[in-house]
């Protein structure tokens, strides 16, 4: 089968697209025939090294959705023909990939492999930042960064829908369009505006109850000044790079919260699993939860879907199909 491995840490150039051999699934797995692999920027520190994970060489990506082949003994879950989708489970850039069976969601009917692709990543990812993390109720200022991103615009549909008011950050015009459509309610160009300027202002001093940051160190120390006291500020990614050592005692002016959440703490059991993807297609399905699937590569050009990732020239969802 083709895949796309790294023999070494880097650069885009670093995807290498080619043969590797075919798998077989072990007790309790499942053969998943990949369809569509959702590209996320976890799979940028994976190739970089950031977050370097299993020994070299290897397939990367963690996020895939396709039709079952084979299951091996003590699979009752799922059985061969389903459509089912699965995040967190290395090796998703192939065209097959061996999945834990307790891993995988069936697809709702009128859903398919390219809708799960798209929404259990980042659709979870902004299910338990604003469920769970810091659950947000009707009336709370939120400020949403990379509003026109994946997680960004799905995150900004779900605090709108719980009551609460959006201030995003992006970087052009055309995205501020896309941040807009999706209900936030005061969107602001970091490129031209101080956003925590623009944030003070807005709410007269007051500042917001929770900041969502996904960029990490360009905008980490003005996101904590725009908390109001006792706010809780959200770290979830770091596009732009590692935020640098802090003081502790920065968080003592306001008693601020600091957190830095992953989705396997917030989907360790099957329950848990089951409830947010369950809530997220099901949303999808009725239409409560709009998907944005603009960037759709062919398997071999993972190289390219990465480097317009890096550059922020995407929005929305980006997709690979084998």
């Amino acid at each position: 089968m083709k895949a796309v491995q790294i023999s070494e840490y880097g650069g885009p150039d670093a995807l290498k697209y080619q043969d590797v051999p075919d798998l077989s699934p072990g007790d309790g797995e499942a053969l998943v025939e990949i369809e569509a692999v959702g590209v996320n920027y976890t799979d940028v520190y994976s190739r970089a090294g950031i977050n370097p994970g299993p020994p070299l060489p290897k397939t990367i990506g963690v996020e895939g959705a396709g039709t079952v082949r084979d299951v091996g003994r003590g699979v009752a879950d799922v059985a061969v023909g389903d459509v089912v989708a699965y995040c967190s489970i290395q090796g998703s850039y192939a065209e097959q990939a061996v999945v834990p069976a307790s891993r995988l969601i069936k697809m709702p009917a009128g859903l398919n492999a390219r809708d799960g692709a798209a929404a259990m990543l980042q659709g979870m990812t902004a299910h338990y930042l604003c469920y769970a993390t810091y659950p947000v109720n009707g009336g709370d200022r939120t400020l949403i960064h990379a509003g026109a991103g994946g997680v960004g615009l799905l995150l900004i549909q779900m605090v709108k829908a719980l009551g609460g008011y959006v201030f995003s950050t992006v970087s052009t015009e055309a995205k501020a369009e896309l941040a807009q459509a999706a209900g936030a309610d005061h969107v602001i160009l970091y490129t031209e505006q101080d956003f925590a300027e623009e944030v003070r202002k807005a709410t007269g001093g007051e500042g917001v109850q929770v900041v969502y940051d996904s960029v990490g160190k360009t905008t980490f120390d003005q996101s904590i000044s725009c908390l109001a006291p006792r706010g809780y500020m959200v770290l979830y990614g770091q596009a732009s790079g590692p935020v640098p050592a802090m003081d502790p005692r920065v968080l003592g002016n306001g008693s601020l919260f600091l957190t830095r959440p992953g989705l396997g703490d917030y989907t360790a059991t099957r329950d848990e699993l089951e409830q947010r993807a369950g809530d997220v297609l099901g949303w999808v399905r009725s239409g409560q939860l709009n998907l944005r699937v603009e960037h759709v590569f062919p398997l071999s050009e993972a190289p390219e879907a990465h480097r317009q990732l890096e550059g922020r020239s995407t929005t929305g969802k980006v997709i690979l199909v084998p």
